[in-house]
């Protein structure tokens, strides 16, 4: 049992990274009142660019090009995101039109892009990338050591740091205060002083940032290369992670790890001696099944920021 879970929780961790990242990015566009179904796109934007910058600059940058390829796409994607800033916020068009059509032009503008870049469906496969090390002194533990700090990648560990990040600029500061204000009630913050407008930009470009990241991590750790379907519905269990995280940055992050097990074991599977005998067919499809249910709120209801998915037009309630 020790042995497969020496398996289970390293592949557990680096597969939920992406899904903490873009999850948590989910967690300050709708705690500002924006609903965010476009993570799915902005993580495409991320695994795009994050790819093409690895490819381009690796023979420049040499073992930063993965942290360099990282930021790329977090850029990329924070720009990207303020087209449906734009639509929601100063057009007040639907939000979950808008998000919708985020994912659609996301994919088919990449696509295109590898298409004209590569003159293929799919880019080169990357040869630098991050490598899996053991963290020091903590790795030594007995028992906990080689379970949750050996053999892992780092971007496992900064998910969860910027998770606690995340929690403690939400709720314990001045920002974080705002930021929720304008998600629960606009009008009063507005006659707080407070540039609803603005705030709710920042939150989805900051939505849009951390979904690039997500992306980035997952093209440059699991499939190493970019194609129509690397971003195969991560973005909506991130979107899962968050509701069922009841839009809180430690709840979202316990759940996209919830959901990264289920993906890890659907991948490692069939070496661990309990489910060996599990058609594959079952595993594959459990993160998916999940997602489902928590989407459908079977799991537990949460109760959302009032204002979300409300326009706010300043001087009307």
């Amino acid at each position: 049992m020790l042995q497969a879970l020496e398996i289970i929780i390293p592949t557990a961790l680096f597969v939920a990274a992406p899904l903490i990242f873009a999850a948590l990015g989910g967690v300050f566009s709708e705690r500002s009142g924006v609903v965010n179904i476009g993570l799915e796109g902005l993580m495409v934007i991320g695994a795009f660019v994050g790819i093409v910058f690895n490819l381009t600059f690796a023979d420049t940058f040499g073992n930063a090009t993965p942290w360099l390829s990282i930021l790329a796409a977090m850029a990329a994607a924070a720009v990207f995101s303020l087209l449906h800033a734009l639509a929601t916020i100063t057009f007040r068009a639907d939000q979950v039109v808008s998000g919708v059509a985020i994912n659609f032009l996301a994919l088919g503008l990449t696509l295109f892009l590898v298409k004209n870049i590569y003159e293929k469906g799919q880019t080169d496969r990357i040869s630098v990338s991050f490598n899996k090390f053991d963290v020091p002194f903590l790795s030594d533990i007995p028992v906990i050591g080689p379970l949750f700090f050996s053999g892992g990648y780092i971007t496992s560990y900064l998910a969860i740091l910027t998770a606690v990040a995340s929690w403690y600029v939400i709720y314990k500061t001045p920002f974080g205060l705002r930021l929720r204000s304008v998600g629960e009630h606009p009008m009063a913050a507005d006659t707080m002083g407070i540039n609803v407008t603005r705030m709710r930009y920042i939150g989805v470009m900051l939505s849009g940032a951390l979904a690039g990241v997500g992306g980035g991590v997952y093209a440059t750790i699991i499939s190493r290369d970019f194609s129509h379907a690397t971003i195969s519905g991560q973005g909506f269990m991130a979107l899962a992670a968050l509701i069922f995280g009841k839009w809180h940055p430690l709840g979202a992050m316990g759940a996209a790890l919830f959901f990264g097990l289920a993906q890890g074991l659907s991948i490692i599977g069939g070496s661990i001696p309990l489910l060996k005998d599990v058609p594959s067919v079952y595993l594959l499809i459990t993160p998916y099944v999940l997602t489902i249910l928590a989407l459908t709120g079977f799991i537990g209801r949460a109760d959302s920021p009032k204002a979300l998915g409300t326009p706010y037009i300043k001087g009307k309630r």
